[in-house]
């Protein structure tokens, strides 16, 4: 149960801090392009590549404040900061091939499925 509310607990503070944070990086651009969710992602990902490093290096906490920090507050905050440790670690263990497959087909099958489900329910809906 601790797992669970750690999670939850990091969960909010992560969706929170996506929409406070892609909210300024969109009133500072304006909205021509989703700059803050690109922000927000990129910013994701590269705050989960300095964690996995600090925890494999130089930090071992328990698995709450793992989970807490990990899969709440960076999987809530970007989900692309968990694909994106997962396609690293493809390359990183030589699964190039696989790496790229993954990487392909996530983009291209993701925003096929959110555009079929747009499709559906216009059609379910309209």
């Amino acid at each position: 149960m601790k797992m669970i509310l750690a999670i939850a607990a990091g969960g909010a503070f992560g969706a929170v801090s996506r929409h406070f944070v892609a909210a300024q990086i969109h009133h500072l651009f304006g909205n021509g392009f989703p700059w803050g969710i690109l922000f927000v992602n990129v910013l994701g990902s590269f705050l989960m590549g300095a964690l996995v490093e600090t925890l494999a290096l130089a930090w071992s906490p328990g698995q709450e404040v793992r989970a807490l920090i990990v899969v709440g507050v960076l999987g809530a905050f970007t989900t692309f900061s968990t694909f994106s440790i997962d396609a690293v670690l493809l390359y990183e263990r030589g699964r190039i091939l696989a790496a790229g497959a993954y990487i392909g087909a996530s983009v291209m099958l993701a925003v096929l499925a959110f555009f079929v489900g747009m499709r559906l329910l216009r059609v379910v809906l309209g």
